[in-house]
């Protein structure tokens, strides 16, 4: 193996995998460091890859999908083990790795596993669980060492009774009752999947709002079908203490919060944030230091205060998705060999897989009147789909926000099946300029979900009278 690259990429995640397959094609020598149990990063091990599996696993296995037409006791398994929904998640999360594997191999990317840390502004050291180490010089580098989870002295982490998201594989039963501490995206994510497997869930979040990035009324309706599914909300409450004790039915999480409540429970869950893995790198050796959170500061390219050292993915923030990383990932990579290639901010779309899914592109209506722009809302309800009719989704919603005077789109929010992807039609419409009357003229097949895009047009435009 050589020991002088054009770029060495520090982890192998979304952010480090496109970076790294982008520098191949434009005929660099590129390096990815990572540990051998961690190829593919945080996203195909504890993160996006299994987290959605399990999603899958446990909508099918309790006949979720199907309960508009068989009753709200249906169910495919009466008995659901945390063995049923690992056989679904580990051939998935073992083809994701081959997959990334054979796309770094078959792009000539070098593959060191490893702990790195930098030694120098343009060398690297890469220690082997041997205790090996190797260095290497890089032209170029990009941090891409995504996060771990967040932790609070208060929640006494065990890794049975109180654990957090990245050792939920290895919970031995699934808890009957289950408190989520976090009220973000992955907070809500497993909060929905354990309500629909019958549990009792609560939720406590210091915030009194959840997802103030997401449109008011696509969170109001999650909220809404969340409690009737059996989760409660304790929003703008903080846990003060944690222990677990014996009961006379077993082993019980106390959570005690700063006003006083006392919630009991089987298990309790921790997912308020994640902390980068910056730390870990010596950063003081090539000139950099990050903010009080642990992240890097970036400009629009992803590049560092040093030129050369460039950053992507969960370590620098917002919006830390799977899709947004690969494309920071790509761009750091144009811009560091002299093709430089600007992201479009404004129209990244949001995934959001709570049941039900929340998807999202451009301005949401908060945004609108707080920036006092003028729109229309056009609306179309799953019930007046004959496709959600037949796969039993009468809650879905999609909405269109445009211009009344230009028409021009300004937002698409969805809320239902399949919401993450057919939000692409209204993404697609948005980066091109287009207007409201594209969704009213465009023929749609039928029956399907997208179909609600006319519906929602039709709507908009017959409010213009």
């Amino acid at each position: 193996m050589p020991s002088q690259y054009d770029l060495v990429v520090i982890g192998s995640g979304p952010a480090g995998q496109k970076a790294a397959i982008c520098a191949a094609k434009l005929r660099r020598k590129v390096l990815v460091v990572d540990r051998e149990d961690r190829i593919g990063g945080v996203s195909v091990h504890t993160g996006t890859i299994p987290s959605k599996t399990l999603r899958e696993a446990v909508l099918y296995l309790s006949g979720f999908r199907q309960r508009a037409f068989y009753g709200q006791d249906y169910r495919l398994q009466d008995k659901i083990s945390v063995a049923d929904l690992a056989k679904r998640v580990r051939p998935v999360r073992e083809h994701e790795i081959a997959v990334v594997r054979a796309q770094l191999k078959r792009n000539g990317v070098d593959v060191l596993h490893g702990s790195s840390h930098f030694v120098g502004p343009n060398e690297v050291a890469v220690e082997a669980a041997s205790g090996e180490v190797t260095k290497v010089q890089a032209d170029h580098v990009l941090i891409a060492c995504g996060t771990r989870p967040a932790e609070n002295p208060a929640i006494p982490i065990d890794g049975t009774r109180v654990f957090n998201s990245d050792q939920l594989a290895n919970v031995a039963e699934i808890p009957r009752h289950l408190v989520v501490v976090g009220g973000g995206v992955i907070g809500l994510e497993y909060a929905c999947m354990l309500a629909a497997l019958g549990g009792d869930v609560t939720l406590i979040d210091a915030r009194k709002e959840l997802l103030d990035f997401i449109d008011s009324e696509i969170v109001d309706m999650l909220t809404y079908h969340m409690r009737r599914h059996n989760v409660t909300f304790r929003l703008g409450e903080k846990v003060a203490a944690c222990t677990v004790e014996d009961r006379p039915k077993g082993k019980t999480v106390v959570a005690t919060l700063e006003s006083g409540k006392t919630v009991l429970a089987d298990a309790l869950l921790y997912a308020v944030g994640r902390q980068p893995n910056t730390d870990q790198l010596d950063l003081g050796a090539v000139g950099l230091e990050t903010d009080a959170r642990g992240r890097l500061l970036v400009n629009e390219s992803f590049q560092t205060k040093v030129p050369h050292v460039y950053a992507a993915g969960d370590c620098i923030g917002f919006p830390s998705l799977a899709s947004t990383s690969m494309e920071q990932g790509r761009i750091a990579s144009l811009h560091m060999f002299g093709q430089p290639q600007a992201m479009a901010k404004n129209l990244l779309p949001y995934g959001i897989y709570t049941i039900p899914e929340i998807s999202t592109i451009g301005r949401n209506e908060q945004e609108l009147t707080e920036a006092k722009v003028p729109y229309e809302v056009g609306v179309a309800r799953y019930e007046e789909l004959a496709k959600a009719q037949m796969i039993g989704d009468q809650i879905g919603l999609l909405k269109i926000l445009f211009d009344p005077k230009t028409h021009l789109v300004l937002g698409v929010h969805a809320i239902g099946e399949n919401a993450a992807e057919i939000i692409h039609i209204g993404q697609a419409v948005l980066a091109l300029g287009g207007t409201v009357e594209y969704f009213r003229d465009t023929v749609f097949n039928y029956p399907t979900l997208a179909e609600a895009y006319k519906v929602a047009a039709l709507d908009g435009l017959n409010k213009l009278g």
